[in-house]
Formats: C-alpha cells, structure tokens, sequence
C-alpha cells in the first residue's frame, strides 16, 4: 500500500521544498494531498486552504515553522496519521510531545532525502 501524504504548507512556487516534495512524491506514485496559504495546483494535486477532513493519510509532511504549527495541532492528530514528518526548519518538541502522547510517529527527517533513498 502506498503511504497517503499530505504536504502541509504547499505552495505553487516551484522554488519551495514543499513544492518540489509534492512533484517528487507524485513521480514516485504516492497518493498525495495538499493543504497551503493559496490555492492552485501542483503536478496534478490542488493545494486546499482549509483544514479538510482527508481520510486514510498515514503520513503529514510539514514545511510549516513551529510558530505556524500551533493552528494544525488538532487537525494534524484528528486525521490519525501513522507519522508525521518534521523537515528541516520545522522541528517542534512541544508538538513531538502531543503527536507522541496519541501514538503518532514522529521523524525528523527530510522527505526528499527519504523519497531518494528509497526510504519513504
């Protein structure tokens, strides 16, 4: 099975690693979703503006800083994801802690290094 994904902090500048981490993740067959401050679409996926109920999503990648994290802690636990993934920049030991205490994954990893290495 394929590791559902939602990429938090999306964005359609082709520049940003979360732009980059949606089109890796789409060339590598990971059913992908997409939430971001402004709508549109990258490699087929649209970015949502709201906190969607997604189902199914095993892993959340984060390329938001802690201070953007605090809005996304409920949303981020009730879609029960198997892991969370912080990228570089977004470590959090207080959101590590929540995540932890409802049995959610925490790595602090870089989704790009994972997908390349075949380690995702």
């Amino acid at each position: 099975m394929k590791k559902k994904t939602l990429v938090l902090g999306a964005t359609t500048n082709p520049a940003r690693y979360a732009n980059i981490a949606i089109n890796r993740l789409t060339q590598n067959q990971v059913p992908t979703v997409a939430i971001g401050l402004r709508q549109g679409t990258v490699a087929g996926v649209p970015i949502e503006t709201e906190k969607v109920p997604f189902e199914d999503i095993h892993t959340v990648t984060l390329y938001l800083g802690p201070p953007r994290q605090e809005e996304y802690y409920e949303y981020i636990v009730s879609l029960q994801p198997e892991r969370v993934i912080f990228n570089p920049g977004t470590e959090n030991p207080e959101f590590f802690k929540i995540l932890q205490k409802n049995g959610i994954e925490v790595e602090v990893a870089c989704t790009l290094i994972l997908l390349s290495t075949k380690q995702y």
